[in-house]
């Protein structure tokens, strides 16, 4: 399903809101009660308010926002705007012009990606920057709040869907682009579960989509090429390799 981008400031609010929440999840519980007393003592200096629990939340992250050094709206969004244009280039995270992923951000312009098991934010980042709605799928919540972090730092949350599943337990609620996929994601599946989430995924997938399957990694084989091979009939396969390191099986689906 395609995201409804999110106004800079929205942005901006939600970024400061999980930068708060951050502070308040690693430091001890006193920290946070000498917050509160010191929050309490600023509002009683101020008699023109009465002193709601509503008033205190907001006067604890208000004193958090400043111990921790979040900027202002204007200071982020300056620094959003420069970052934005450092990740919409492929050199940022470590690509070539000619890349696979680079190949299909162009083709998929306003389109939605599945992104499945991988570890980094960085094609994440990439293609929602690129103007892509991205759901990035993983069972690991750690992996995904890292993602999420990432996005908000830079204003992307609205680009970005972040949902803790696994290939077998999920279903796309709209048409998908692309499909890119770790080795990683199939950990686990049987060779059933394996099968129906990519026919899944291949139905779903509109005339013209790609999919991009990580078969091998760092000289390790991870996935049976001929197996993918098999899987995508009627679609138009190649295998890419990425100096002697990585391997990728690509599949476009023909116009009918």
């Amino acid at each position: 399903m395609a995201q409804r981008p999110r106004s800079p400031r929205h942005e901006y609010d939600t970024y400061v809101e999980l930068e708060v929440e951050h502070y308040k999840n690693r430091v001890p519980r006193q920290t946070l009660l000498a917050i509160g007393d010191e929050a309490v003592k600023a509002l009683e200096a101020q008699a023109q308010f009465a002193l709601t629990e509503l008033l205190l939340c907001a006067e604890v992250d208000r004193i958090i926002m400043k111990r921790i050094g979040i900027e202002s709206y204007a200071a982020w969004r300056k620094k959003q705007t420069k970052m934005l244009a450092e990740y919409r280039k492929p050199e940022k995270w470590g690509m070539a012009a000619d890349d696979a992923l680079v190949r299909t951000a162009r083709s998929t312009a306003e389109g939605h990606v599945l992104l499945a098991g991988a570890n980094e934010e960085g094609p994440a980042l990439y293609l929602a920057a690129n103007g892509i709605d991205v759901t990035t799928l993983d069972p690991d919540e750690e992996i995904l709040e890292r993602v999420y972090c990432a996005a908000a730092a830079v204003g992307l949350t609205g680009r970005i869907r972040a949902l803790a599943s696994d290939l077998a337990n999920w279903s796309p609620d709209g048409p998908i682009n692309a499909v890119v996929c770790a080795a990683a994601a199939f950990a686990g599946l049987s060779d059933g579960e394996r099968r129906r989430a990519i026919a899944l995924l291949q139905s779903a997938t509109i005339a013209g989509g790609v999919h991009m399957v990580e078969t091998s990694a760092h000289g390790t084989r991870l996935f049976p090429i001929d197996e993918l091979r098999a899987v995508y009939r009627g679609w138009q396969v190649s295998v890419e390799r990425g100096g002697t390191s990585t391997e990728t099986f690509l599949a476009t689906k023909l116009i009918a």
